[in-house]
């Protein structure tokens, strides 16, 4: 019985001890070092933005380079160090049409581009909003159907690559 009691005693004892230690062991987010941006460089980046998926009912291509910016502000580099490309083609390319032609092209006739605002205000912190020329001519748009502010380039495709070759970061995916 003894025995039992003691046993209990060192178990007890040992089940506050071992979470103090298993603390002592691991490391806390204190202690180590966050790695971040040199935030007195020039940062180059090019988007190729090619689907229709949404986020937060926009563009994710247009979504996530706002968000890139924020971050790159956080870590003390400001919009004008950032060069950011966005290359919209084939089935994105929609988004940066003007209210008329993107309902037709959505087949409702009370659509509002929503992502009108976010490519301006992309396009008023210096980043290069571009659509696909190729893709536009597939489609029968002319220039008159773009956001005002984009740029129109031949094909993306050519424009991703010499965008690269010029020493921009590729981002895909979007």
């Amino acid at each position: 019985m003894r025995l039992v009691k003691m046993l209990g005693i060192a178990l007890c004892l040992a089940g506050t001890a071992l979470p103090v230690l298993a603390q002592d062991m691991m490391p806390t987010l204190s202690n180590r070092t966050m790695v971040k941006v040199d935030p007195r460089v020039r940062y180059k980046v090019v988007y190729d933005v090619h689907t229709t998926e949404v986020a937060a009912g926009i563009n994710r291509g247009l979504y996530y380079a706002r968000g890139l910016i924020e971050a790159y502000g956080k870590q003390g580099v400001k919009p004008a160090q950032l060069a950011i490309h966005l290359v919209l083609h084939g089935d994105a390319a929609h988004f940066l049409l003007i209210d008329e032609t993107y309902r037709d092209v959505v087949g409702d006739p009370f659509a509002v581009n929503l992502n009108a605002k976010i490519t301006q205000d992309l396009l008023k912190l210096g980043v290069k909003v571009e659509i696909c020329h190729s893709t536009m001519r597939s489609k029968g748009w002319t220039a008159d159907d773009v956001l005002p502010g984009v740029a129109i380039v031949h094909d993306g495709y050519t424009r991703i690559i010499k965008l690269q070759n010029d020493g921009y970061a590729y981002i895909g995916g979007f």
